[in-house]
């Protein structure tokens, strides 16, 4: 395969009439690394791949793959491997033809193409299929033949175009683990579209979160969870309570009291840069690290509405006076709830994510 080769996206923007799908960005993938762009529908992301890719020209700015400028080049002239969510496969043909289709585009001899072919098969645990049809294979065997298909040319970039929403939720997750398997083995640059945070979360190495044609955030799967820098981001990726306060002093180093807005109570939250008195603040609070207990003065008083088991773990909806939004809490155990439903919430300081004063897309 080929060397890790990096790309770049330098002052990209994108209009089509009136509508500015991408506002100016610059986005540097590593080479060898998984880059997930993720983001709802219209946010960008699916013309940022298809720049990517030369299916269409960005208004402004250029792509780079490795040192090479392609922005002005076709599709066919870019050394990439595409999968997208149909596999597109020629139903006409047998796995191997299939697979072999892009070599036999580029003149590789039949000798060299059915080494390449088998080679690919054994990558992708389909060995013995060579000969058989496409109608014979399965959803998830499907997906394999199509990875092998984009990668037995050598690519230098890997664009996967949510590859896996045609599967359903077992073999998706399954399918998950096999295609980031393969991909950290070949050490191919790829590039994941997709709006399902599980799927980005669990097969890249960094996720770009895309809103309104921009990227808001970018970083690892686990910083852009733990810490995300807005609303938007905090509620996208995954549950994320949100609430409101002010400022009333500093309960130990690096750490400071909150009175929220909504039930009376308090709240902690950590900073690194300082909190000054009277300053409005709002955080997010991941359920699972929310604490459910009796009511005390430091806590937040709130009324357990409902509870769900979830196989691994256990769903809470709480109610809190002043805030038409419910809150939930996720815990492993099924938590001692009086009869009247009134707990106290509390969390740690580091668990509270302190959110930017840039409102949500």
């Amino acid at each position: 395969m080929s060397a890790s080769v990096p790309l770049r996206l330098e002052g990209v923007s994108k209009s089509f009439g009136p509508v500015q799908a991408l506002k100016p960005f610059t986005l540097h993938v590593r080479g060898g690394e998984m880059l997930a762009l993720l983001g709802p529908s219209g946010c960008g992301k699916t013309t940022t791949l298809r720049i990517i890719a030369g299916f269409e020209m960005p208004d402004t700015g250029s792509v780079f793959i490795g040192e090479r400028d392609v922005t002005e080049l076709p599709p066919n002239k870019r050394a990439l491997g595409m999968v997208f969510q149909n596999y597109s496969l020629f139903p006409h043909m047998t796995v191997g033809e299939n697979v072999a289709f892009g070599l036999k585009m580029r003149g590789v001899g039949a000798a060299e193409r059915t080494a390449r072919v088998r080679r690919m098969l054994d990558l992708v645990r389909l060995g013995s299929f060579e000969d058989r049809s496409i109608h014979q294979l399965s959803g998830g065997q499907q997906q394999r033949i199509a990875l092998a298909r984009s990668l037995v040319t050598d690519p230098a970039i890997l664009l996967l175009d949510e590859p896996l929403g045609a599967l359903d939720k077992n073999l998706r997750e399954r399918m998950q683990f096999e295609l980031r398997e393969i991909q950290k083995r070949l050490g191919i640059t790829s590039i994941l579209v997709t709006h399902d945070q599980e799927e980005a979360l669990t097969m890249s190495d960094r996720v770009a979160v895309m809103a309104e044609g921009e990227i808001v955030q970018i970083g690892t799967p686990t910083e852009v969870y733990d810490r995300p820098r807005t609303q938007f981001v905090s509620e996208f990726l995954g549950t994320a309570n949100i609430f409101s306060g002010v400022v009333t002093g500093e309960a130990q180093p690096g750490e400071w009291t909150l009175k929220l807005d909504a039930g009376g109570g308090e709240g902690r939250v950590a900073s690194e840069s300082g909190l000054s008195a009277g300053r409005r603040v709002r955080i997010a609070v991941r359920p699972e690290r929310l604490r459910i207990g009796s009511p005390e003065p430091r806590s937040l008083p709130a009324k357990v509405r409902d509870v769900v088991f979830r196989g691994s773990y256990y769903a809470y909806e709480l109610g809190i006076e002043g805030q038409s939004e419910p809150i939930f809490v996720y815990t492993q155990s099924r938590q001692e709830v009086p009869p009247d439903g009134s707990v106290g919430l509390t969390w740690p300081a580091n668990s509270a994510i302190l959110l930017q004063d840039r409102p949500a897309p």
